[in-house]
């Protein structure tokens, strides 16, 4: 498999004040630089250095010509505020050089971006398949809620691709995978998961939540869709809730035009705080690597503890395929406690003093919480064993703390 393209952007990308600058090709060098200006115009509203933040529910229009010249020219201005808002058009194209991608949607948040996607995109006798490594909340909206609407759910072995090709038919509309995925922390070969959805005529989403367009760029490697939850390492301060869907402008203009039926925006205050945060996303993205791959490699040697699923380490089964897409691995870990039941394992977690135990990852608090528990504590111990959950599963947050105060935390931790 070949490598992903590694060139650098035009370094005069957007120069003119008002110019949006262009999505970056590859992990350009100015990485940081797209973080902190892209999207933006060059001298803001009230020449205020910061984007402002607009409140309002609607927009106003001179006269009864303004509102005829909008709808006959498609003018780019805003209407409603369920269909736009200035700042949430700043954070898209912000968003969208980021990831490599023509254009981006904003949504409330990763699973309403999800949701907004196979709305539109699937239709009654539709079919959509599955990696069966996924968040739970998006195996559930497909099997209990588009079900009812008569589209159909296959489920197969994550990165096994000559499942997914037995499984597509004349119906199979869309093929869905995390990459990494949450929690097993398995790595999708992006060039042919694109191909296979290419051969058959069949689009394809990724969801790279916990890579980040920092770490993976799936556009780049053919990927139609790219799902973030950009609740996690996008906002990164663990204080907003916002989802994006990124791909082609003529492949996203339906999607943007149910998203403005269905409502599914963002409001105002937390496009702002997403703006904020990703001003610093590479500067704590590095931070996030660096802990993430320091952690692990100390969970792997510590005696307490089975086996550590982390793309980063060599020990991990998709160890080559990260090597050759991704630039670092992210500050989630998944690790398993030698011989515990599930409450030796809780005492693990409540053990720690400084990641707090809840959901959620990527801000820069460290954050744990033990799978069986927090997410599938209602599911029968046949279901967690189908979905690949023993007892003593821990899942680490790494945050942007010192790695050698984690570390020393974790190792206290072990020996209660």
């Amino acid at each position: 498999m070949s490598h992903v393209e590694m060139s650098n952007p035009p370094k005069n990308a957007g120069t003119s004040d008002h110019t949006p600058r262009e999505p970056a090709e590859g992990f350009g060098e100015d990485f940081s630089t797209l973080s902190v200006h892209a999207g933006e115009a060059r001298q803001k509203p009230g020449d205020s250095i910061t984007d402002p933040i607009f409140c309002a529910s609607t927009y106003t229009f001179t006269d009864t010509q303004a509102v005829i010249n909008y709808i006959e020219q498609n003018q780019a201005r805003e209407e409603y505020g369920r269909y736009g808002n200035p700042g949430e058009r700043v954070v898209e194209r912000k968003l969208a050089a980021l990831e490599g991608a023509e254009d981006a949607i904003l949504y409330s948040s990763g699973m309403a971006a999800f949701v907004g996607l196979l709305m539109t995109k699937l239709s009654a006798c539709d079919e959509v398949i599955f990696f069966d490594e996924c968040y739970h909340r998006s195996r559930e909206f497909c099997t209990k809620h588009l079900s009812r609407f008569g589209v159909v759910t296959r489920q197969v072995r994550a990165c096994d691709y000559e499942a997914m090709e037995a499984a597509i038919n004349p119906h199979t509309k869309l093929l869905v995978s995390e990459s990494p995925t949450n929690p097993h922390m398995s790595c999708v070969d992006l060039e042919r998961f694109a191909q296979i959805g290419k051969e058959y005529g069949v689009e394809t989403l990724i969801d790279a939540t916990l890579a980040t367009p920092y770490n993976l760029r799936p556009i780049s490697a053919g990927i139609d869709y790219v799902l973030h939850s950009a609740t996690k390492y996008l906002g990164g301060h663990n204080d907003l809730l916002a989802g994006a869907i990124m791909g082609k402008k003529d492949k996203l203009e339906p999607v943007r035009k149910l998203r403005g039926i269905m409502g599914a925006v963002n409001g105002p205050q937390n496009v702002y705080l997403l703006s904020r945060g990703l001003k610093t996303f590479e500067l704590r993205m590095q931070r996030h690597n660096e802990n993430g791959q320091r952690v692990a490699e100390f969970l792997e040697n510590h005696p307490r503890i089975e086996r550590v699923l982390y793309p980063g380490l060599a020990s991990h089964p998709y160890h080559e395929i990260a090597q050759e897409t991704m630039r670092g691995f992210g500050g989630l870990i998944t690790f398993f406690v030698k011989d515990a039941d599930w409450r030796e394992t809780a005492n693990i977690v409540d053990a720690v003093k400084i990641p707090r135990i809840a959901p959620s990852l990527g801000g820069v608090e460290s954050l744990i919480e033990q799978p069986l528990v927090m997410s599938y504590y209602q599911c029968t111990p046949e279901e967690r064993r189908e979905y690949g959950i023993p007892d003593n599963m821990i899942r680490l947050s790494c945050g942007i703390e010192n790695s050698e105060d984690l570390i020393a935390d974790l190792e206290q931790a072990l020996r209660s």
